[in-house]
């Protein structure tokens, strides 16, 4: 999750220094749209995928504890809580560095 979250922070790096270049020629918005969109959704859509299976690992997990399923240690639930914790504060600072990006885009002059 780490890579993926490393990886879409340097695509809106490098997205947000081509909005600032203006005065270089663009590609048209459809070239640049049916390339990057693929690959941007194709990645969200795998990191909030890897986000909700932990989550639900973790619940299983946790149920089958409590259920007295003695294949599954106290330990292993706790790990599996812990990862789906990060996880989602992980996913949660994306989203929150993308929605600033999208103001920050918002807020430059034409």
């Amino acid at each position: 999750m780490n890579i993926s979250a490393n990886n879409l922070y340097q695509e809106m790096q490098s997205l947000a220094v081509e909005a600032s270049n203006f005065s270089k020629p663009k590609q048209p918005i459809e070239t640049i749209q049916g390339s990057s969109q693929v690959e941007f959704n194709n990645l969200l859509k795998d990191a909030l995928d890897t986000v909700s299976g932990l989550q639900a690992e973790s619940k299983a997990k946790a149920t089958a504890l409590e259920m007295g399923d003695r294949n599954v240690s106290l330990a292993e639930v706790m790990i599996a809580s812990q990862k789906s914790s990060v996880a989602f504060e992980a996913t949660v600072q994306v989203r929150n560095k993308l929605v600033e990006a999208y103001k920050d885009i918002m807020n430059m002059p034409v």
